[in-house]
């Protein structure tokens, strides 16, 4: 069978000449780019979380009102509800600027270094550590999608 007899498919199969230490590298731009995804959706949250609170202030505005608290109602009303979160800027705007910016950046510098070393493959480095660690033959270990079926 070779050495991909059972293993990766083409897409995720080292080029001829590309080294170890090149493979680890993309690996570890992959792994880096991926945790800026989580963080990605983290500033989402935040966005949304953020939204439906200051959403939320128009109901205990109302009910400080009807308590009969209009200072505090007026306090919250006048100075909290709809404030920027940072300088200038409601959380769409923080989203925008990472997605334009650094999340932009960070996504073309993973794809031209995987386009330049590798042709575009994907995970490579997680292609080779799965055949590593698989058990060939068994059950839940195939190499690809209907290779055990």
């Amino acid at each position: 069978m070779g050495q991909y007899g059972d293993g990766p498919d083409a897409a995720h199969r080292r080029p001829a000449g590309v080294s170890d230490e090149t493979v680890a590298a993309l690996g570890k731009l992959s792994e880096a780019l991926e945790t800026a995804e989580r963080a990605r959706g983290h500033l989402y949250a935040l966005h949304q979380l953020v939204g439906h609170a200051d959403l939320l202030l128009d109901d205990a505005v109302r009910r400080f009102d009807d308590a009969g608290h209009p200072g505090i109602a007026d306090r919250i009303s006048q100075e909290l509800l709809g404030r920027n979160v940072i300088a200038g800027r409601w959380t769409f705007q923080l989203v925008e600027e990472f997605d334009d910016g650094y999340h932009a950046l960070f996504r073309e510098l993973d794809r031209q270094a995987r386009d330049e070393l590798v042709g575009g493959r994907r995970h490579l480095y997680e292609a080779e550590m799965k055949e590593r660690r698989r058990t060939r033959g068994r059950p839940g270990h195939e190499a690809r999608p209907g290779d055990g079926a």
